[in-house]
C-alpha cells in the first residue's frame, strides 16, 4: 500500500490518498481528520501511527506505507 499527501489551496484542505499495489485509489480523506475505521484497509489498531506519519509526510511524494 502507498500513501500520498496532497496540498490544499486557500479553503481546500490537505488530503491523504491511500493506494494499493496497482496504484488504485483505496481511500481519500482529509489530513486533519483521518479515517477512524481502518479495518477495511488492513490498518486496524494503527491509527495513532498513521496520524504521526501523516504529520511528517512531505507533500506530493508517493511513499510506501510501512506501519
Amino acid at each position: 500500500m502507498f500513501i500520498l499527501k496532497v496540498k490544499g489551496k486557500a479553503k481546500i484542505p490537505d488530503y491523504i490518498q491511500l493506494r494499493d499495489a496497482n496504484m488504485v485509489l483505496v481511500a481519500y480523506f482529509r489530513a486533519d481528520r483521518p479515517v477512524k475505521d481502518m479495518t477495511k484497509f488492513g490498518l486496524a489498531g494503527k491509527e495513532a501511527a498513521l496520524e504521526a506519519l501523516i504529520g511528517q509526510l512531505p507533500f506530493g511524494k508517493l511513499q510506501a506505507l510501512n506501519l
